[in-house]
């Protein structure tokens, strides 16, 4: 994922509220666990996030991808990332927040590969703690066919991005285009995302099955919700 793209993810992303949406979440875990001191961001991707809760909370972010890593280390030299698969990785540390936003949960393209993402990351709870994962669309919440496009206009780099966006089953697929230019060259690669589609129910039943009671955020952090599960004390 991002292989070719991820020196310009925050440059397509540079609208992108990460501190309003770090301040939210930092108020919804006051709002429920307020001696919370410690929080590890699961696909961190860059590090956006955690620019702004390590005001609120010792916190470290891991990511499937080393490219995206060696770009968050690079941004925030100040805190620790790891590289690691939401599903596997593992650490010697318990967290009272664990958060997986951006909806990036929805790479897990199977109901299986959900259970064990969301088994793994309550493992990694202190107990008491507090499970945040911002979801992907749900299948009614879907629609394809469909196309998009996003732009950078900056002296010394343009990017062109156009997707398309269609549906195979469970599963959300996007096709994608980059055309970029630079004053030495242009460049035109080509990237392709599955993620998984699951209903409001299938969410819920991962976070239960992993032993988490579960709550939903109809509005969460950006307008698509939010799952908050509790581990047990």
């Amino acid at each position: 994922m991002y292989s070719r793209s991820a020196e310009y993810y925050d440059k397509l992303y540079a609208k992108k509220d990460y501190e309003g949406e770090a301040a939210r979440l930092a108020a919804l875990v006051r709002e429920r666990l307020p001696a919370a001191r410690t929080l590890l961001d699961v696909a961190c991707g860059t590090g956006r996030h955690l620019s702004f809760l390590k005001r609120d909370f010792r916190a470290e972010g891991i990511d499937a991808s080393r490219r995206i890593i060696a770009l968050a280390r690079a941004a925030n030299p100040d805190l620790r990332f790891r590289v690691g698969d939401m599903r596997r990785f593992r650490l010697a540390e318990r967290f009272d927040v664990v958060a997986c936003l951006f909806s990036s949960i929805g790479y897990m393209t199977s109901a299986a590969r959900l259970n064990a993402a969301v088994r793994n990351m309550a493992r990694h709870l202190a107990p008491g703690g507090l499970l945040v994962v911002e979801p992907w669309f749900r299948p009614e919440d879907w629609h394809a066919p469909s196309a998009h496009a996003a732009f950078v206009d900056e002296s010394g780099l343009k990017i062109a991005r156009l997707s398309t966006s269609g549906v195979r089953g469970s599963l959300s697929i996007m096709d994608i285009r980059y055309l970029v230019a630079t004053p030495r060259r242009v460049e035109h690669f080509s990237e392709r995302y599955r993620m998984g589609l699951f209903t409001r129910e299938r969410m819920t039943a991962a976070f239960e099955a992993a032993g988490l009671a579960a709550e939903y955020d109809e509005k969460g952090l950006t307008g698509r919700g939010l799952y908050i599960g509790r581990k047990g004390a």
